[in-house]
């Protein structure tokens, strides 16, 4: 009985080109749950988490003045924090709050397990980097082809220290993608879908299409000698489209740190 149970299994059992068993199956359900777990809340609060209190620590540190007053901080969080204070409750700390909150509320809800996969949180990463690399490429063909000028922000923000960079880059990848994608997508997908009744496939296109216009409306574009640079409106069209695409393919967290990683290398690294 043994021996049968035994030829049994050895027939289920996938075998490789030598007779060994076959590590495919495996393999193939790695990715399956990398997939599936890096779009989950759990994972992309646990990522997103240190990129909150990185970005509270610099700004507290370089984007303050003596007097403990804020000198520059991420309009899109300035916006969050306003919106908050209509109802009764302010501080430029909230939005970072709100973020992981409702990251925290939407794990709960979905009842996941409370399973912490490390090697997904580094992948995750890896992934961030890889998204960033064909923007990179659309923002240098721009620049050799002088289509794109500095703007009058653009210097404002170059002229501060690499650590004063890096902290407003961390914050835009927070909270311009909480505004644009996780709450701005999400807003005009619920109008187009739940109350207009159009088709799921054409709401999300102009969702992203809305989420993204608005995302570059919202930056300053303005030349430095007066006029729009038009190019660069393009660009952040495209860039917001792009967001938008991640975002609904790979969820909050590989998207938010897609964009902070992108300004990083910008902002910090690729200066010049």
């Amino acid at each position: 009985m043994s021996v049968r149970r035994t030829e049994s299994a050895r027939r289920r059992r996938p075998q490789g080109g030598d007779g060994a068993p076959s590590l495919l199956g495996s393999v193939g359900r790695t990715s399956a749950d990398y997939w599936v777990l890096s779009s989950r809340p759990l994972h992309s609060l646990l990522l997103l988490l240190p990129l909150v209190g990185l970005y509270e620590l610099g700004s507290w540190l370089w984007l303050r003045d003596a007097g403990a007053r804020t000198l520059q901080t991420i309009r899109a969080k300035r916006l969050l924090a306003e919106f908050c204070e209509t109802f009764g409750v302010g501080g430029l700390v909230l939005p970072g709050l709100i973020l992981l909150v409702v990251l925290l509320i939407m794990h709960v809800l979905s009842r996941d397990p409370w399973r912490v996969r490390p090697m997904v949180l580094a992948t995750m990463v890896v992934e961030a980097f890889a998204w960033t690399l064909p923007l990179l490429v659309l923002g240098g063909m721009m620049q050799r082809a002088g289509a794109l000028a500095a703007t009058d922000a653009e210097g404002s923000i170059l002229a501060l220290s690499w650590p004063a960079r890096a902290t407003l880059a961390l914050g835009a990848g927070l909270y311009e993608e909480l505004l644009f994608r996780m709450i701005g997508l999400a807003l005009v997908h619920l109008i187009l879908a739940d109350v207009l009744g159009t088709p799921e496939r054409w709401a999300r296109v102009l969702s992203v299409a809305v989420s993204a216009l608005a995302f570059s409306l919202y930056h300053d574009v303005s030349l430095p000698g007066g006029g729009a640079n038009v190019a660069l409106v393009v660009f952040y069209m495209a860039a917001g489209v792009y967001f938008g695409i991640v975002y609904l393919m790979r969820g909050f967290g590989v998207v938010a740190a897609t964009h902070a990683v992108y300004d990083l290398l910008v902002l910090v690294l690729l200066r010049g």
